[in-house]
């Protein structure tokens, strides 16, 4: 498409990246640590931690990974949510040279199973309140040979990280009992760190950085092997886009996203660890009034998520009293930001929400609006430096401008394939090197790229196209609703029919009334023919709505 979209780039931003200067993602912390040194780079439940004490440690953590024989291509498994104990370990890991395999918390055994033997993990580590999940796989999982366990409180000071351990364990009682003999605490871990002489691992850009799992509502979850040069070409990417924004030293950005998924991952833990912003970390972002009440102690400058997250805020009568006199960007992505969600957002905190479009494959981000557009124009945004978009059918053939095909991307953020899967990693991508997306879109005269569904979700009803998203979209401009999803469910008239299911706001909202609401803004064979109400729908670990347990359960 001859890079239609540089024309529409905003001023400062450079067609290519260079990373030539940046061997590993260890220099770059390395450099932010001491740029930032007193600085505070991470807050979890009011503790502060500086970008001093994050560099010393990561480094203990490296050491003890070091002095229990972890080489570098070993793998180590994190799997806490959004505590100080995960960039400490995280940074750690990769100081040791070895190769970071996030895990969600609330994997069940068999899915935590898979990714330990998949990737032959070696450590993991792992907050208390799921050591019982690990305890019943650990008999299966050979190659792991150390477990290190971590509390909820640990690094929150003696006082209140006793108090919080209380509360977690006794009145909560979010800890079911666990035994694992072998496992070291992570203060122990680092205690023990930090008597050791570590040696720098010699890293290069080819080196993994990352095995990042996806697929999991897809099928089996496989790998995407991102290395330290994909990692860091993304991270360079977002920083020349943002740089024109951001004050450096200066942003307070809100880390509701949990950091074991790669979008919260590059955007806030890497991107903004360059600027020397602070983290404010969410540990339950699913708990919206504790969330509201933590986000009102601080001036929040950057907030990033997804749109169920935006919607859950909005629908929350105390998000609207915050103080946004400080917001200055406000970036949406992992999934369609909804055209109402968007306009809503605006008149609460005064900033538009712009999209940005990604894979776990494309270490994220592959496209982002401009940061100056002042309203939400429905668009996944421009690619980035460094980026090619192409438009495909279904045999790989470039379609015009403005037609809708596979989005295919390629650029240097783009994997180096799935582990351990060749076959899946000659799939995913063409023979000149783009992408394979599966998902649908186009791209309009100015270069911007449009979303318009995942491939497999779309729906065919009388042989027309229906696009769930827009669908969803179009109900949710009801004032009566809270949520919706949409899918197709075989129909014997017209092959597929429309079933949307609905998560009220208004309790009194009608069937009848919802398809009528339809009918104004959708043609015919759009408008959903089935409507099931229910309390709510079922999401993935950061928000999204899982359209494919609703098919099944349909």
């Amino acid at each position: 498409m001859d890079r239609i979209w540089l024309q529409s780039y905003p001023a400062g931003i450079p067609a290519d990246i260079d990373i030539e200067h940046i061997p590993s993602l260890v220099a770059l912390l390395e450099k932010a640590c001491k740029t930032y040194a007193d600085k505070v780079a991470y807050i979890s439940m009011g503790k502060e931690m500086t970008y001093r004490q994050l560099d010393e440690a990561s480094l203990a953590f490296a050491g003890w990974l070091q002095s229990r024989g972890l080489q570098k291509g070993d793998r180590v498994a994190l799997m806490m949510p959004n505590l100080l104990q995960y960039p400490v370990a995280l940074f750690g890991t990769l100081r040791a040279g070895c190769v970071v395999v996030n895990c969600n918390p609330l994997y069940t055994p068999r899915e935590l199973e898979h990714q330990l033997k998949d990737s032959g993990a070696a450590a993991i580590v792992i907050v208390e309140n799921f050591a019982h999940t690990l305890e019943q796989v650990l008999p299966r999982t050979t190659a792991l040979r150390h477990v290190i366990v971590t509390p909820m409180g640990e690094m929150l000071g003696a006082l209140k990280g006793a108090l919080v351990n209380l509360v977690v364990r006794r009145v909560k009682k979010m800890v079911p009992a666990w035994a694992i003999p072998t496992a070291i605490n992570f203060g122990t871990a680092l205690s023990i760190g930090q008597r050791q002489r570590f040696k720098p691992v010699p890293l290069g850009q080819q080196d993994l950085a990352f095995l990042q799992y996806t697929g999991g509502t897809t099928g089996v979850s496989k790998g995407a092997m991102l290395t330290h040069a994909n990692i860091a070409s993304n991270v360079t990417q977002a920083y020349n886009w943002i740089r024109p924004a951001v004050r450096e030293g200066r942003e307070i950005i809100v880390t509701a996203l949990p950091l074991y998924h790669v979008f919260a991952l590059t955007a806030n833990c890497l991107t903004f660890l360059m600027i020397g912003a602070t983290n404010l970390l969410i540990a339950n972002p699913r708990d919206i009034p504790g969330f509201v009440k933590e986000w009102s102690k601080y001036p929040v400058s950057v907030f990033t998520g997804v749109n169920t997250l935006f919607n859950a805020l909005l629908n929350n009568p105390d998000f609207a009293k915050l103080d946004f006199s400080t917001m200055r960007v406000t970036l949406g992505g992992g999934m369609a930001v909804q055209a109402p969600v968007a306009e809503r957002w605006r008149q609460v905190a005064g900033t538009p929400l712009l999209q940005a479009y990604g894979l776990t494959e494309t270490s994220p981000a592959a496209t982002i609006n401009p940061l100056d557009m002042d309203a939400f124009n429905g668009a996944i945004g421009l690619p980035i430096s460094s980026t090619e978009i192409s438009i495909r059918d279904d045999i790989g053939t470039e379609v015009p401008i403005t037609q809708v095909g596979e989005i295919c991307i390629r650029g240097p953020q783009v994997m180096k394939g799935y582990w351990l899967r060749p076959e899946e990693t000659a799939n995913a991508f063409h023979p000149d090197g783009f992408l394979r997306t599966g998902d649908m879109g186009y791209v309009d005269k100015q270069g911007f790229v449009f979303l318009v569904d995942r491939k497999k979700d779309m729906i065919l009803v009388s042989g027309f196209n229906v696009y769930p998203n827009e669908v969803e979209e179009a109900v949710a401009m009801h004032p009566g609703v809270g949520d919706v999803a949409a899918i197709g469910i075989t129909d014997e008239h017209s092959g597929e029919a429309v079933k949307i299911f609905v998560v009220r706001k208004d309790p009194a909202l009608t069937e009848k009334a919802l398809i009528e609401h339809c009918r104004t803004v959708l043609t015919g064979y759009k408008v959903p023919k089935h409507v099931e109400f229910r309390d709510d729908l079922p999401r993935t670990n950061v928000g999204k709505i899982l359209r494919r347990a609703l098919k099944e359960a349909a």
